[in-house]
């Protein structure tokens, strides 16, 4: 894509992504659906936190080319720095993780995650919105530009640390309310649990590293990145 076409891409993703995070409080409005976000509200989705998260990163990338068109390279820097941290680390990893997590979990046992009462809740199309698309969406970016990479450790660790603290949300809202965020987890014993937390751990670090690989299949190592920037 030219400059023009890859502003006018995330201008259009970023409106994407404020309507469906629109769309999550007047869900709950609904007193029929209000249980659905008791005991923690919408945020105790992975699902929904990954869109507030895509919000953020194309609200970022599209401040990147708006200043690209009236500032000098230098001076966006900074800008062009966080938004390919923010993409590597969180915004590929975590929206490919929700697509492979969900869609794995729901053709095994669709009420172990998303129970058909919900589909009267959530229409098809706003179910494949929040857990197709996103993927899809999130390889186009890949397209689109080069994205630097942090060390490996350190965006693993940026990872991690985002796992552990969306874990530990989870485990203090059952603490408080006795109830899971997800039907799976009140299936499973504390070694079950234990298990399944380390089972979907490599997933998401899986998810880094697929984004990783293909940033390089696509733009080649950091030196040709560099001077494809330039």
């Amino acid at each position: 894509m030219t400059g023009t076409s890859t502003c006018i891409y995330h201008f259009l993703v970023l409106s994407w992504y404020i309507f469906l995070n629109y769309d999550i409080p007047v869900l709950g409005e609904d007193p029929q659906n209000s249980e659905i976000f008791l005991n923690g509200g919408p945020w105790k989705y992975l699902t929904f936190i990954n869109m507030l998260l895509q919000v953020i990163f194309y609200g970022v990338a599209c401040l990147e080319d708006v200043l690209k068109r009236i500032e000098r390279k230098k001076s966006i820097t900074f800008v062009t720095a966080f938004r390919d941290l923010l993409f590597t680390t969180l915004a590929f990893p975590i929206s490919t993780f929700v697509f492979v997590t969900f869609w794995i979990l729901f053709f095994y046992d669709q009420e172990l995650l998303f129970p058909k009462d919900l589909d009267d809740v959530f229409p098809k199309w706003y179910l494949h919105a929040t857990h197709t698309v996103v993927f899809p969406l999130s390889l186009t970016e890949v397209t689109l530009g080069p994205h630097s990479y942090p060390l490996r450790k350190t965006g693993l660790t940026i990872l991690t640390a985002f796992s552990i603290a969306y874990l530990g949300r989870v485990l203090w809202i059952y603490s408080e309310t006795g109830t899971w965020a997800y039907p799976v987890f009140a299936k499973l014993s504390p070694a079950g649990l234990a298990v399944f937390f380390s089972l979907i751990y490599p997933v998401a670090a899986g998810s880094y590293l697929l984004g990783e690989k293909l940033n390089h299949w696509k733009w080649g190592d950091k030196k040709q990145l560099r001077e494809k920037r330039n």
